[in-house]
């Protein structure tokens, strides 16, 4: 499949995503809206598009005037018929052009937590299955989204807050947390966020964070079965 990503800054590329699209023979295009020569390709060139996140909210378009651009094209790419999967602010552009409310969150969070699957999970049997075992995932988030009030519906929680994923339809997946984390990126993050690591209950700080990498290896597989069935890839098989 065509398949192209939004990337808002450079530390929050596509990670482990990457190397299964590469793995799978999927084709990558990319808009790197933090570069100025940045271009979005025509709607019917792309077949799904991912969301990344970055530390920009969803309001911010004064300060970076692409978010405008970028919400219409999320909003025209969802009302074709796209896949498109959103993570972190990705996952909370995608509520926003849905109508939902995207607002400052009870807890920020940043660092290995587990996510807790809700009941309406279970209308959808592979996610049900995927998290069944409450994974600690990577999260690093000061921002929520709420549901928007079609027929999406929240799968995910966490001991912080609620809403930590919504699933619309076959098509359209949200994600507040980081499944696509590596080493490098991870460090990467840490590098450039250091001012977010305050004192906080649901902020870890760098050595607990960089000292629980063998997550990693876990987020990477719920990942990889989550974009086979995202991209249709027999879901029958999963």
């Amino acid at each position: 499949m065509r398949v192209h990503y939004l990337q808002h800054v450079s530390y929050e590329g596509l990670g482990y995503i990457e190397t299964w699209l590469k793995e799978n023979n999927h084709r990558i295009s990319e808009t790197r809206f933090y570069e100025p020569d940045y271009a979005l390709p025509s709607i019917s060139d792309i077949d799904a598009l991912i969301i990344m996140g970055g530390p920009m909210s969803v309001y911010d378009d004064y300060k970076y005037p692409w978010l405008r651009e970028e919400k219409i094209f999320i909003e025209d790419s969802i009302n074709a018929g796209k896949k498109v999967l959103g993570i972190c602010l990705g996952a909370q552009l995608i509520a926003l052009c849905l109508g939902a409310n995207v607002h400052t969150a009870q807890h920020k969070e940043i660092g290995w937590f587990r996510v807790q699957p809700t009941e309406q999970i279970k209308s959808v049997g592979w996610l049900r299955q995927l998290f069944k075992d409450e994974p600690i995932v990577f999260h690093w988030h000061g921002d929520k989204f709420e549901i928007p009030f079609d027929d999406s519906f929240s799968f995910l929680i966490s001991e912080a807050n609620n809403n930590q994923a919504f699933y619309r339809n076959e098509n359209v997946i949200a994600l507040q947390f980081h499944l696509e984390v590596t080493a490098q990126s991870i460090k990467e993050m840490l590098e450039n966020g250091a001012s977010d690591l305050k004192e906080s209950p649901y902020i870890q700080t760098v050595e607990k964070i960089s000292n629980n990498t063998e997550h990693i290896k876990n987020c990477n597989r719920i990942m990889s079965v989550l974009l086979s069935a995202w991209l249709s890839e027999s879901t029958k098989k999963l």
